[in-house]
């Protein structure tokens, strides 16, 4: 059995814990309203932009000569999977959730033969991914050099995407991020960016009265690039949040684990320091009767 001191050190070093994570829970907290503000702030344009790109793609003819990001490489060989993970821990089971509906996909594509990369975006799915699929990974996008990946960054994964996708380097990507429900649910979501999976597009085609100036094909061409930017930026905003969510009840749920176990700890303590009270007595008692 411990003794009183090392009870009581780890009695003091429990509490510490439990600042720490109180604190923390805080300040999750207080960043988690802001981020669950922004991520739905942007889902109506992002869901807006969907349905344009729907309309404008069902009046045009997709050939070998549309634009990649509409159409793709022709081929469904090389698949690119960009899997958007937060670059700190202590949330739970958040990033771990993300990878593990990746390395899902991953495993099915693979059993099906077909090529598998990734593009890593955040810190913490890196190591997990480099070590399941060695050499698989094409690309790692750090964003710890930021509170929080914005539209710059977002723009800056568009623009590298559709880079690779012009050169022939994968055939199709998919994004895997964290949709933000609750504090208490984020719903991992993988989602097709590239070619633009326009079937998917509710009420896609159907605006056909509607006359575009200048032609369908020119309108696509410089709104392609900017619906891949807005999807991607839409993901890393659901991700902040879910990351606040997930990090205040983790936080919530070790302070309340840390204060059972200090009263566990203090109780073991009390005992402890009772059956020595009660020993000493029982020597000097018996000391006396000696006498």
């Amino acid at each position: 059995m411990a003794s009183l001191k090392e009870l009581k050190d780890r009695i003091g070093s429990v509490k510490s814990t439990q600042k720490i994570t109180k604190a923390k829970k805080m300040v999750a907290a207080a960043k988690l309203r802001r981020a669950q503000m922004a991520a739905e702030a942007a889902r109506p344009y992002a869901n807006e932009m969907a349905k344009v790109m729907g309309s404008l793609a069902g009046k045009v003819t997709v050939d070998e000569n549309s634009p990649k990001l509409l159409a793709g490489t022709g081929k469904d060989q090389v698949h690119l999977l960009v899997v958007a993970t937060s670059d700190r821990g202590l949330c739970g089971g958040f990033n771990a959730n993300i990878v593990k509906e990746a390395r899902v996909e991953a495993d099915k594509l693979l059993a099906a033969g077909k090529d598998v990369l990734f593009y890593m975006v955040g810190r913490k799915g890196l190591p997990v991914i480099k070590r399941v699929y060695e050499g698989k990974i094409i690309k790692h996008f750090d964003t710890g050099h930021v509170k929080a990946p914005g539209f710059e960054e977002a723009k800056a994964i568009a623009a590298e995407l559709t880079e690779m996708v012009e050169d022939g380097k994968f055939d199709v990507a998919h994004l895997f991020y964290s949709k933000f429900k609750s504090a208490l649910v984020q719903e991992p979501t993988r989602q097709q960016i590239i070619p633009v999976a326009i079937e998917a597009v509710e009420g896609a085609g159907s605006d056909a009265a509607v006359e575009y100036e200048p032609d369908e094909e020119e309108i696509l061409t410089e709104l392609l690039p900017r619906n891949l930017t807005t999807q991607v930026f839409g993901a890393l905003l659901e991700n902040n949040a879910g990351e606040q969510g997930a990090s205040m009840t983790a936080m919530e749920n070790a302070t309340r684990n840390a204060g059972e176990l200090i009263d566990d700890l203090t109780i073991v303590y009390n005992r402890s320091r009772q059956a020595a009270i009660t020993t000493e007595l029982i020597e000097i008692i018996a000391g006396a009767e000696a006498l």
